[in-house]
């Protein structure tokens, strides 16, 4: 069994701890929100955090999880809340929405360490993840209205 704290919940797994991150939760733990885009870490489709940090769940074995805290899409709020989901609702970003969740979470890693950031800023922090309906420029504007809404 792995012991793992998922958005402040602590869960007992019995998986393989090879698994990657990804299976354990969408399978294991019924989080689907976390999505699987390519399975090499290219696309950021599959991104949580971990301690605050945004990592690829699907090249990250469980095992390599220890006592650090997961958080994903379903656990940044409980009420989409967050400055960066409202402003995602209002910018209108999601066209197909697939990789959504993951571009969420990048940008709320971001506006965590950087809460004013600049568009280069957005773009290193972002550039490892892709968006097939080239929602970029939405993107950015979303994140910047995200961290006009987090300063108040």
């Amino acid at each position: 069994m792995i012991t793992l704290n998922v958005n402040g919940r602590s869960i007992e797994v019995d998986v393989d701890p090879q698994t990657p991150l990804l299976w354990v939760l969408r399978d294991t733990v019924g989080l689907t929100g976390t999505k699987y885009g390519c399975g090499m870490a290219l696309c950021g489709a599959c991104t949580v955090h971990l301690d605050g940090e945004p990592i690829r769940s699907c090249v990250t074995p469980v095992s390599a999880i220890g006592d650090q805290k997961i958080t994903t899409i379903e656990g940044l709020s409980k009420d989409r809340s967050h400055p960066v989901q409202q402003a995602w609702m209002e910018i209108d970003v999601p066209q197909c929405g697939y990789c959504q969740s993951g571009q969420i979470m990048s940008a709320a890693a971001l506006l965590a360490k950087t809460p004013k950031p600049t568009d280069a800023d957005i773009d290193a922090a972002m550039a490892g993840n892709i968006c097939r309906c080239g929602t970029y420029q939405r993107i950015r504007a979303a994140i910047h209205r995200a961290a006009e809404l987090a300063k108040g």
